[in-house]
């Protein structure tokens, strides 16, 4: 009985485990079926144009609303913040400074509006300098390989946090409630990060034009050319170098031998007779001279 008790505490223990891995796992199938419907009808999409435009108005709402937020007065805004964070990570040069000075009505819903209006007006003369088709599909080929990079990133996240939640138990939190809310929120990030990176991948992309292309081109070609030439010469440079001869060369040779001949030591001469070892030492002591001085040589 003892035996069949204990088989079942842990046919029990490991029921358990497995329950608790099925349902992580249904959190992340939850998941992972938003994403593939979204890419499935993203595939099958002709044109994505609308929905970049309201991703791109939600991004730049959201940044807008970070630096100047809503209800504030104008002390509280950061301008200067917001214009370098346009600059720096979408390439949009925006003078708020100076539209605020020459705008009448400036809140911060304004300013928000004024930043969406001036990247549609970016976004517009882009697609007028590369064409509507080539747009088109350069917004396809962008958002598959955001929604692919990152759904890869957050899958890694997703096992790391399974890796350590249980030691969230020791916190007297439950491991499932909370597997669950940290699973949400790294999905939101997930979302966020989406539609940050299409965007700014959008807004700094550049259409390089036939006469460009030719021009690289062929600035490549001279630039392989001119390594070649410098590759020619130093190795004719180095073939050409041959020993001297003649005047010129033996000059050369003798000043090489006579060096030689003042670097070499001179021999080292005896001042008095050699001393043998069995012999008296010098030094008067009577003791041989192994015995006396020679054992300090």
């Amino acid at each position: 009985r003892q035996i069949e008790k204990a088989q079942r505490k842990v046919e029990q223990h490991n029921f358990d485990i497995r329950k608790q891995l099925l349902e992580f796992d249904d959190t992340a199938n939850d998941q992972r079926k938003v994403i593939y419907a979204q890419r499935r009808e993203l595939l099958e999409s002709d044109s994505v144009a609308d929905t970049v435009a309201d991703i791109r108005h939600d991004v730049f709402e959201s940044l807008a609303t970070q630096y100047v937020p809503r209800d504030t007065v104008d002390e509280q805004w950061d301008i200067v913040g917001l214009q370098n964070t346009l600059e720096s990570e979408f390439g949009m040069k925006l003078d708020l400074k100076r539209w605020l000075e020459t705008s009448t009505e400036a809140d911060a819903e304004t300013i928000h509006q004024h930043v969406i209006d001036t990247a549609d007006e970016m976004f517009e003369a882009k697609e007028r300098q590369i064409g509507p088709e080539v747009m088109r599909a350069l917004e396809k080929h962008v958002m598959l390989t955001a929604v692919d990079g990152a759904w890869k990133d957050h899958l890694a996240s997703m096992d790391y946090l399974r890796q350590g939640i249980y030691l969230r138990s020791y916190a007297q939190i439950d491991p499932k409630q909370e597997y669950k809310r940290e699973a949400y929120r790294l999905f939101e990030d997930m979302l966020g990060r989406i539609k940050k990176e299409l965007v700014q991948t959008l807004a700094r992309v550049r259409i390089r034009t036939e006469e460009e292309v030719a021009a690289l081109e062929a600035e490549q070609r001279r630039a392989a050319a001119a390594r070649a030439m410098e590759f020619q010469h130093a190795q004719s440079t180095g073939f050409d170098a041959a020993p001297q001869t003649g005047a010129e060369g033996g000059h050369a040779q003798q000043a090489v031998e006579g060096a030689a001949v003042v670097a070499t030591a001179a021999p080292v001469v005896r001042a008095g007779p050699k001393i043998g070892r069995n012999d008296p030492c010098p030094c008067g002591s009577g003791k041989k001279y192994k015995h006396c001085h020679g054992a300090l040589s």
